[in-house]
C-alpha cells in the first residue's frame, strides 16, 4: 500500500539527507521525494512517497519523529488529500507536421509547450502519477529526449493545515 508522509522539519543544514538516511538504515523504498519551503518561515515541507502497510507507516512515522530538526509527521492517505507532480519532457520534432500534432496533444491535456525549436520541444505537465505516466505515452511515439519529474507533493483537502 503507497502512503504519503509529510514532514515539517526545520530549515536547517542537512535535515533532507537525515531523513533520507533514515530511510535507507531502516530498508524503507522511497518511491518519490521533494522538499521546499512551507507557508511558515524557518519550516521545510517535505513530501515522501512510500510502500508499506500499516506497521511499516507506523515504524516510519515513530522512526522520523525522534530526528533532531523534525516539527511534525503525518500521513496524508489519498482520500483525504490533493496530490500533483510536476514533469517537464523534451520530445523530437521532425517536422512542422509533428511539431503541430505534439501541440495539439499537449494542449488536449491540458499542458504547456514551455520551450521550442526546430529539434525538439519542452513540455511541461501536472497531475497525479497515473496521469503523468499516461501523457508520458502518448509522448513516446514522437521519441522522448528527456524527462524530469520533481516526485509527488500533496496537501490536505479543506482549511486544516498539518501545523493545526
Amino acid at each position: 500500500m503507497k502512503h504519503t508522509v509529510v514532514i515539517l522539519v526545520k530549515d536547517n543544514p542537512g535535515v533532507l539527507a537525515r531523513v533520507a538516511s533514515l530511510f535507507n538504515r531502516r530498508r524503507f523504498n522511497i518511491d518519490s521525494i521533494a522538499a521546499g519551503h512551507s507557508e511558515t518561515k524557518g519550516i521545510t515541507r517535505i513530501t515522501i512517497v512510500t510502500e508499506g502497510d500499516d506497521s511499516v507507516l507506523e515504524q516510519i512515522v515513530k522512526q522520523v519523529n525522534k530526528l533532531v530538526d523534525v516539527v511534525r509527521v503525518k500521513d496524508l492517505p489519498g482520500d483525504t488529500s490533493v496530490e500533483r507532480e510536476l514533469a517537464l519532457i523534451k520530445v523530437n520534432t521532425e517536422s512542422a507536421e509533428q511539431r503541430t500534432e505534439i501541440m495539439q496533444l499537449v494542449e488536449a491535456f491540458r499542458g504547456h509547450i514551455v520551450d521550442i525549436t526546430r529539434q525538439a520541444l519542452t513540455i511541461e505537465i501536472t497531475g497525479t502519477q497515473e496521469k503523468i505516466n499516461a501523457k508520458m505515452k502518448l509522448m513516446e511515439g514522437f521519441g522522448i529526449i528527456e524527462i524530469a519529474r520533481t516526485g509527488i507533493i500533496s496537501l490536505s483537502r479543506g482549511a486544516q493545515k498539518i501545523l493545526s
